[in-house]
């Protein structure tokens, strides 16, 4: 009986080992259907996994092996390449070919690991004209791999939904003209908190969009979360591109309980989620201490409480499917 049970837990674990390791192939094209997202059958599918913080600021860890890292040992279906606009001296707008190369290694990481992977705008401001420009070179270059999902616009601060939407719908064409598929998100006002903004006037006409809400468990409470589902109610699909258990400026202690709470709900929800973020500053939302490799193989002395907390969540219910 025991060696029955033994060979049982072992064949568990070897059909959990390939379901993740084939997880875009068993997935593949991505679809919205009303507020939920599907894969190729239709069926519901949620992505979890981690962001890489701003490329202009950790490129160290834009490459293939650490992304194979985080699927491997994180068990993140889905990784986010946070490609920072302006921010540091070879962000985009400053170096526009080291940004491209350090987010095309995530990129290529991903689709080597069979994940998804957010190719992520990752700025405060309206730059369209840039945006669109950087859209059709990804779209053309990337568009055929069902792994792509784009975000144009990261946290919009102080630019009403309306300038938004404006942007949002321009970038979406040059999207469209090459990729006709896969998922587009777009962000709301203030941070991407005001998602119920474009629930009352949602852009019209564009399949497969989805809208981001981010939340730091230790700042944003109930009344986000009950926005949030008022505008699912109204028909708007969220997906949660950014998202941590501190303080929303990044910093000060882990609210264990207010991010177990968010964590629960969304999973009672079937939203996505995305963690921030992959990254060595000194600061509590950044999960790695200087110590860690470039390229992965992080030991548990090398991950912060952050890290370590976000590894289990993901290792817990990126394995129950």
């Amino acid at each position: 009986m025991k060696l029955i049970n033994n060979f049982c837990l072992i064949l568990l674990l070897l059909m959990s080992y390939f379901a993740n390791a084939q997880f875009v192939k068993k997935h593949g094209q991505l679809n919205v259907q009303g507020t939920q997202l599907v894969d190729k059958n239709n069926n519901p599918v949620v992505l979890r996994g981690m962001s890489f913080g701003w490329h202009s600021m950790w490129p160290r860890f834009y490459n293939e092996k650490a992304v194979n890292w985080l699927k491997k040992d994180f068990k993140c279906n889905v990784v986010r390449a946070a490609m920072g606009i302006e921010l540091g001296e070879r962000s985009y707008i400053k170096d526009s070919k080291f940004s491209k190369d350090k987010i095309e290694a995530v990129i290529k990481g991903a689709i080597k690991s069979d994940i998804y992977v957010i190719i992520d705008w990752h700025s405060h401001n309206v730059n369209l004209k840039e945006a669109k420009v950087f859209f059709a070179e990804m779209s053309k270059k990337y568009g055929k791999y069902p792994n792509i999902i784009y975000e144009v616009f990261n946290e919009p601060d102080d630019e009403t939904w309306s300038e938004i939407k404006t942007y949002a719908e321009e970038v979406i064409k040059v999207i469209r003209g090459n990729d006709s598929n896969n998922v587009i998100l777009v962000g709301c006002p203030h941070w991407d908190q005001d998602v119920n903004l474009p629930a009352a006037d949602p852009i019209l006409g564009c399949n497969n969009i989805m809208y981001t809400m981010h939340f730091y468990a230790a700042t944003h409470g109930k009344e986000l979360r009950d926005r949030t589902d008022e505008a699912i109610k109204n028909g708007l699909p969220i997906f949660v591109s950014e998202s941590a258990g501190m303080e929303a400026s990044g910093d000060g202690a882990l609210n264990m309980k207010a991010w177990q709470e968010y964590i629960d709900w969304m999973e009672a929800r079937n939203l996505s989620w995305i963690t921030w973020s992959v990254s060595d500053k000194e600061e509590t939302c950044s999960i790695l201490y200087k110590s860690a490799k470039s390229e992965g193989n992080w030991k548990e002395k090398d991950l912060k409480e952050s890290g370590i907390k976000i590894r289990d969540f993901l290792r817990k219910y990126n394995t129950q499917e």
